[in-house]
């Protein structure tokens, strides 16, 4: 992907998020606080969900 087509792509999902109303804007945040290993794994990759189940299987 060339520069400029990730800019473009980074200008639309902002304005996206810029024009979607304020309720909805905070109903997806709710959501995304109560699905919190989610975030990690969006964040980081599927790294600290194997490294979690690493350590479990480590310690049975």
């Amino acid at each position: 992907m060339s520069t400029n087509n990730y800019l473009k792509f980074i200008t639309e999902e902002i304005v996206k998020y810029m024009n979607s109303p304020r309720e909805e804007r905070k109903e997806r945040r709710e959501a995304e606080k109560q699905d919190g290993s989610v975030v990690l794994n969006r964040w980081f990759g599927i790294l600290p969900f194997s490294f979690k189940l690493f350590l479990k299987g480590r310690r049975a």
